[in-house]
């Protein structure tokens, strides 16, 4: 999308915006010449995530921005404070908020600890109603305030609650943000949406929701071939023992560098004809393990589905996006670990 230059000398304050999607919104606004507050906790370099507030500054300001980086922690309402002094006097005012700053964690009830759950709930709905409550009077101040919450539609529909009943309520606290402050706040001036954007790429997704080592997301558009091709992929990758085969041809390509990379190990529930078989894949130990029965430790995530999406989905057939969203994939545990599976599927892809 072109640039418009219509953010020229605008001020945005955006949380969570030294990586990821925050990052992105940051750079795009640069572009038109806008000074951008990258406000987040990335002050110090991340082991295994790339990038920090000051790294995003030098970006923004490569790109044509201004651009001042604040510590802050949503949780934090004197940091929080302290970033929106600091904005306003080094540029005048805030004419934009994004509120991007997320945490998330797809686990369902009775495995979400409580921990887990203030976590997603101060950061997500409290965090968002706190920068936005400190932004305000700024906002008010703008000749065109806007805040803009990253959090979805509210579909009342039970399949979005189920499984991850925590982390949707705190997302849709912050999309109600947006309904109720749009409606208080239109009188003066200010109006409040909510984006939900498409992710396919696991450099725009959340910092707190993938500890990524380089591995493309599991949310990442898969190819896919048709016809003939298609056929032969599955049958290079399964080979004639179905679901057996499958692990068996996997168990082959596992290294102590996959080992060392992703420190994981995986369970698969997988069900045919009524009959549900359990798999495993030993990425935490040794050279690595894969074949049928239980992992010997404790697994860190759970995969669960039927037997042939699970095929269609190491074929390439199947999107595993597609497959946790509508209910064909469901994964339990650690789902940072979880994500990690994406590397192989690629391999798998590109050793057939």
């Amino acid at each position: 999308m072109m640039n418009s230059g219509k953010l020229a000398g605008k001020t945005l304050f955006i949380t969570g915006a030294s990586r990821g999607i925050g990052k992105a919104i940051a750079l795009k606004a640069a572009k038109d010449g806008a000074n951008v507050v990258i406000a987040a906790k990335t002050a110090d370099p991340h082991p295994k995530l790339p990038g920090t507030i000051f790294t995003a500054a030098k970006e923004v300001e490569e790109a044509g921005g201004k651009a001042l980086p604040c510590v802050v922690d949503v949780r934090d309402e004197g940091q929080i404070q302290s970033a929106v002094d600091n904005a306003v006097k080094k540029f005048g005012g805030i004419d934009i908020l994004v509120n991007n700053a997320s945490a998330v964690s797809l686990s369902p009830t009775l495995k979400t600890d409580m921990k887990r759950y203030d976590l997603m709930n101060n950061i997500n709905t409290r965090g968002t109603f706190l920068v936005s409550k400190t932004c305000l009077p700024h906002l008010k101040k703008s000749s065109n305030g806007h805040i803009l919450n990253l959090s979805p539609p509210l579909n009342m529909d039970p399949f979005w609650f189920k499984d991850h009943v925590a982390y949707t309520i705190a997302k849709y606290g912050m999309s109600m943000c947006a309904i109720g402050m749009a409606e208080e706040f239109k009188s003066d001036g200010v109006a409040v949406n909510a984006l939900w954007p498409k992710t396919s790429n696991k450099d725009l997704f959340p910092d707190s929701f993938l500890d990524a080592n380089n591995y493309k997301s599991i949310f990442k558009k898969h190819s896919q071939m048709k016809g003939a091709s298609q056929k032969r992929m599955m049958s290079t990758q399964a080979g004639d023992g179905g679901i057996e085969g499958i692990f068996t041809n996997l168990k082959g390509k596992l290294n102590a560098d996959i080992v060392g990379a992703t420190q994981a190990i995986f369970q698969f529930n997988l069900t045919a004809d009524g009959k549900e078989e359990t798999y495993h894949i030993d990425l935490r130990n040794g050279e690595g393990s894969a074949g049928k029965g239980k992992p010997a430790d404790k697994p860190d995530a759970t995969l669960t589905m039927n037997a042939d999406n699970f095929q269609k989905l190491f074929a390439g057939k199947l999107k595993p996006t597609s497959a946790f969203m509508t209910g064909k994939l469901k994964i339990s545990g650690n789902m940072q670990k979880a994500m990690k599976l994406e590397k192989l599927l690629s391999s798998l892809k590109s050793k057939a």
